[in-house]
């Protein structure tokens, strides 16, 4: 049985390139992804290079903790050094936002991710490609949640990259 998976990409770190090549292994992984736009925003939890951050959706057959397997074989392709601590510079950022409906609270996975609800780089996205979708445990849509956030929203503006 086919389900919906949303994936935030972030990068601060030779951004458009790790961007790209995560897009490019997502699609080999995953199939036909539907991107939102890029944003470019200020990091966050630290001082460092601004993110370049986008969400992707898909549909897969793969069971929640195959998906998650296979975002971290990619971010270890693309040099993610998991010893650094949670806010700093890095080279590729995957994280599975919500996987249809489905709540998940266990070392090492979170589902739907908290920083739905925290950022703007995370919402904002997500909301672009997923309007109607509904919060799992907020049960609101994504674009209410978003006019909510907007007004007091950090920096984020839109960064042109082809990701074809």
């Amino acid at each position: 049985m086919s389900v919906t998976v949303y994936v935030s990409l972030g990068s601060n770190v030779q951004r458009d390139r790790n961007i790209r090549l995560a897009v490019k292994e997502m699609r080999t992984a995953f199939g036909n992804l539907r991107l939102s736009p890029v944003y470019e925003s200020a990091s966050v939890g630290f001082d460092g290079s601004d993110f370049l951050n986008l969400v992707a959706g898909f549909e897969t057959d793969n069971e929640v903790h195959e998906v998650v397997q296979e975002l971290r074989v990619i971010e270890d392709r693309l040099g993610r050094d998991r010893s650094q601590p949670r806010f700093s510079p890095r080279p590729i950022d995957l994280d599975i936002l919500t996987y249809d409906g489905l709540i998940i609270d266990e070392p090492g996975i979170q589902i739907p991710r908290e920083e739905i609800l925290q950022n703007a780089f995370v919402l904002k996205p997500l909301c672009d490609i997923a309007p109607d979708g509904v919060h799992p445990l907020v049960k609101q849509d994504y674009q209410a949640l978003w006019l909510a956030m907007a007004s007091d929203a950090p920096r984020l503006e839109v960064y042109e990259l082809s990701l074809d």
